[in-house]
């Protein structure tokens, strides 16, 4: 099957159609042409043509703000939000997970992660032996799909027994749709697997496959921890207006907007940055003198500096650091 684009997975039923009721108390280990049935009744469409034909058991490890970005992007789609089990220890997030998105929220795996046709790993880097240890045995049938920072495919397999992995670094404006992200999938994902994963991450942005996993350390750097880095020129310009007397809701918003339209013109115009910057630094003007401090202070520098610093710690993240510690994840076993 041809990998489907975002678009066409996400066309959604009729406005009259209750895709809830359609698939009623949905059971994670009810047999999936019972569910793909109920489904394609009610939305007379032909599998997989729409995203909430997208009915294959998930499972998150890990209820965090990305994992909550995917489960509210597919919810917003049209899946019904208790057909998505998350497995989360805290307790609070459990509850917002329930409270917000509707999800089927608990703090162990338990038998949904037996069922699970699609496990997408949402920890942190450092807790993904001990989570996995918790999963052993149990998910090798089932698609991998990892959002988290570092950890390579070889060692989501050895850990899984899954050879089917897709690795995808999104970066934290998925939670308002607006995010981006870059994905890599290993030789045994087929192409209903990349379709099934680009229907997973299509509602959070845009979408980069890459053919070299390396290059994931690299999407990591940049624009996954990329919005720290435009938070931080938003402080600064949120301090220097303060300095200059302007009240902090005025200076927020127009550093805000000013943030954000810059980078729409920059994704709108034929431009380079270089070119568009030059457009704003009139000779002799206020703009040549800020720029002129920015370099004095090789701020450029400092950016490019601090990118391949991230790289690198990805990189790290990557490789193997003796035993691992136990998962904070799961409770103890008795």
């Amino acid at each position: 099957m041809a990998a489907v684009p975002v678009r066409e997975r996400f066309i959604g039923p009729a406005a009259d159609v209750d895709v809830a009721a359609a698939v009623g108390d949905v059971d994670p280990g009810q047999d999936p042409s019972r569910r793909m049935a109920a489904l394609t009744t009610a939305h007379n469409c032909e599998p997989p043509a729409c995203l909430h034909c997208l009915v294959r058991n998930i499972v998150f490890i890990g209820g965090g703000n990305m994992a909550q970005a995917l489960v509210g992007g597919l919810v917003k789609a049209g899946r019904p939000g208790r057909s998505i089990v998350v497995v989360e220890p805290n307790e609070t997030t459990r509850r917002r997970l329930v409270g917000r998105y509707g999800a089927t929220a608990r703090s162990e795996p338990g038998p949904a992660i037996e069922a699970a046709e699609i496990v997408v790993w949402a920890v942190k880097p450092q807790a993904f032996e001990g989570a996995a240890k918790e999963c052993e045995g149990k998910v090798g049938g089932a698609l991998q799909v990892s959002v988290m920072a570092g950890v390579r495919s070889d060692a989501i397999v050895a850990a899984t027994g899954s050879e089917r992995v897709v690795r995808a670094m999104p970066n934290t404006p998925a939670l308002i749709g607006q995010g981006i992200a870059g994905l890599f999938a290993r030789p045994a994902v087929t192409d209903e697997d990349r379709a099934d994963a680009t229907a997973l991450l299509g509602p959070t942005g845009e979408l980069i496959w890459l053919g070299n996993e390396a290059q994931l350390d690299a999407v990591t750097a940049l624009s996954g921890s990329g919005p720290a880095y435009v938070f931080l020129i938003l402080e600064a310009l949120l301090d220097a207006g303060k300095q200059m007397g302007l009240s902090p809701q005025v200076a927020r918003r127009l550093a805000e907007q000013t943030l954000a339209g810059s980078a729409a013109l920059a994704a709108a115009s034929p431009d380079s940055p270089s070119e568009l910057r030059r457009h704003v630094t009139s000779p002799g003007g206020t703009t040549e003198a800020a720029i002129a401090v920015l370099e004095t202070r090789a701020v450029r520098e400092a950016f490019v500096a601090a990118v391949l610093a991230a790289r690198a710690k990805s990189e790290a993240l990557g490789k193997p650091a003796g035993p691992a510690p136990r998962s904070t994840l799961l409770p103890p076993t008795p």
